[in-house]
């Protein structure tokens, strides 16, 4: 079996999709980060060598998410693009006349604008979290209710309550406020649902040129699993929102189609490590401060089998290279990470 992979390393999930040559996934996986990007990266190559063959003939890879950089040095990955990118790819090999993404994660959420099959520009949120996957986890925890069932309560509710959605803070306050007043969890729900998600209108997709969600729009991201937060899109923008069938993996399959793509124009040899490599390889990051100037930059370094693979940080070209340096150029900032395997 041959395909191209895609990798998309977030704060808290790893996803990682494989396609074949019309771009469709054959393999998909879905996992938590736990903090540990590297394990993480290790178990996804594992899981998949069990279940496609550790001899998979992979033509390309490609990384993207918040740890792509690090998941791109690790795999030897051949494309290393942006979220933005990755999931605006996705979705227009899902629906070619898309016009919005709505993509909410585990950290992050963010709007992407997309005319005549072009991505015309994207705003994300930048201080608050309220709405995305850890505060909703967080919520449904602290009320006993399972985060799977989380939108099915929201769906039940007749009277939903108003609850502060401008800040996760305020939110989670007024929502202990109203618990303490007796109203039941689903109204309690769906209130959350609709003020987070009036939230997420009013700032992260209010565009200050002017641009607007138009349909066709597109819900993507881990949230779009919660069909609280899909009925209350639906109901403040008057007009349906499609969740498309891998939802929660878009950022990794749209990773491996520009990885295809970009081999394919370029007609060059993939750069991968290898699936049975990448699972059982030791990989140590580490790191130093330069101490040959007044910037003293903290250089990291990444370690795989004890080879250092690459080098980053600094302020000048001095460390682009990939030769070590003696004891009397650096100090050690920190103890060496032990090497990781899965």
């Amino acid at each position: 079996m041959s395909c191209y992979l895609g990798i998309d390393v977030g704060s808290v999930t790893t996803k990682l999709v494989a396609i074949d040559q019309d771009q469709q996934p054959i393999f998909t996986l879905y996992e938590r980060t736990n903090g540990r990007p590297v394990a993480a990266i290790q178990h996804a190559f594992a899981a998949i060598a069990k279940a496609l063959g550790a001899d998979l003939a992979v033509h390309g890879v490609g990384a993207t998410g918040s740890g792509r950089h690090l998941a791109g040095l690790m795999i030897g990955a051949d494309e290393v693009r942006t979220e933005i990118t990755a999931h605006a790819t996705a979705a227009k090999l899902v629906s070619p006349d898309v016009r919005t993404v709505i993509d909410i994660g585990g950290q992050d959420s963010k709007v992407i604008f997309i005319r005549d099959g072009v991505s015309v520009g994207f705003n994300m949120n930048t201080v608050c979290a309220a709405g995305t996957g850890s505060f909703l986890d967080h919520q449904a925890g602290r009320l006993g209710i399972p985060i799977e069932k989380f939108g099915e309560y929201a769906l039940r509710s007749r009277t939903p309550i108003k609850i502060a959605g401008r800040c996760g803070v305020f939110a989670e306050s007024d929502l202990i406020h109203k618990q303490q007043l007796g109203y039941p969890p689903e109204d309690l729900i769906a209130g959350l649902c609709i003020s987070l998600a009036r939230n997420f209108l009013q700032n992260v997709a209010r565009d200050p040129r002017g641009r607007k969600i138009h349909p066709v729009v597109l819900f993507q991201g881990g949230v779009a699993a919660n069909v609280g937060m899909k009925a209350a899109f639906e109901h403040l923008l008057g007009q349906p929102l499609i969740v498309p069938e891998h939802f929660k993996v878009m950022g990794a399959w749209g990773a491996a189609v520009l990885a295809q793509r970009r081999l394919e124009r370029t007609e060059a040899a993939t750069r991968f490590r290898g699936v049975q490599r990448i699972a059982t390889f030791a990989c140590q990051p580490r790191s130093f401060t330069c101490m040959d100037c007044s910037n003293t930059c903290e250089i990291s370094e990444l370690y795989i089998d004890d080879e250092l693979a690459s080098r980053w940080g600094s302020r000048c070209s001095k460390w682009d290279n990939l030769t070590l340096a003696s004891d009397d150029r650096h100090e050690e900032t920190e103890t060496p990470l032990m090497a990781m395997r899965v």
